[in-house]
């Protein structure tokens, strides 16, 4: 057999055969073009190798409308000098919750400002994204970040001295809910290195 007549038996049970087989052949090709192909492309557009995040702790998370919020969260900010004028003017000055998806984009540390929401590289297995709540420079370029629901910086994920090189990117924006895909399979194959 020639290999264009393989290629095409191939192509044939692949997309036409309905054997619980041919799905499971289906669905590994699908996730081998979308981890090897279209991911890195969308990365490469995007200028970050993490141009796609699923959220997946509830850190940047809102519980009230955003006055009742800011009621609650206000000292913390006013001491940091971000007053709620400032914050109503953020992007995702909402948050967002565990099982979004987020968009990143790669970009100039000089133009990352507090109210910016980053994806830095951090202890945990995944990186974090917090809202950037401090910017200084000092030859290279440093954030402070912070959890929109937390009471205050955490010192355990590295994030009161963020240096430039541990940026992966500067959200775009966002999809509800999407991520639970990713969140599932990682709880369900334990792929998060628990």
């Amino acid at each position: 057999m020639s290999f264009k007549n393989a290629l095409k038996k191939f192509w044939k049970f692949v997309w036409h055969d309905d054997s619980i087989a041919s799905w499971i052949v289906a669905f590994i090709l699908a996730f081998l073009i979308v981890k090897f192909i279209v991911y890195p492309l969308i990365g490469l557009a995007f200028g970050t190798s993490y141009p796609i995040v699923a959220v997946v702790s509830g850190s940047m998370e809102h519980e009230q409308p955003f006055d009742e919020w800011w009621e609650l969260n206000q000292d913390w900010y006013e001491e940091n000098n971000i007053y709620k004028e400032d914050f109503e003017e953020f992007v995702f000055k909402n948050g967002f919750v565990k099982g979004d998806i987020i968009f990143l984009k790669g970009t100039e540390p000089k133009n990352i400002k507090v109210g910016d929401v980053i994806v830095f590289q951090s202890t945990t297995v995944y990186p974090v994204i917090h809202r950037v709540v401090k910017a200084w420079e000092d030859n290279d370029y440093y954030f402070q970040t912070k959890g929109d629901h937390n009471s205050k910086s955490d010192p355990g994920l590295l994030e009161l001295e963020i240096s430039e090189d541990r940026v992966l990117g500067k959200t775009l924006f966002r999809i509800p809910k999407l991520g639970w895909v990713k969140l599932v399979f990682v709880e369900m194959f334990n792929l998060g290195g628990k």
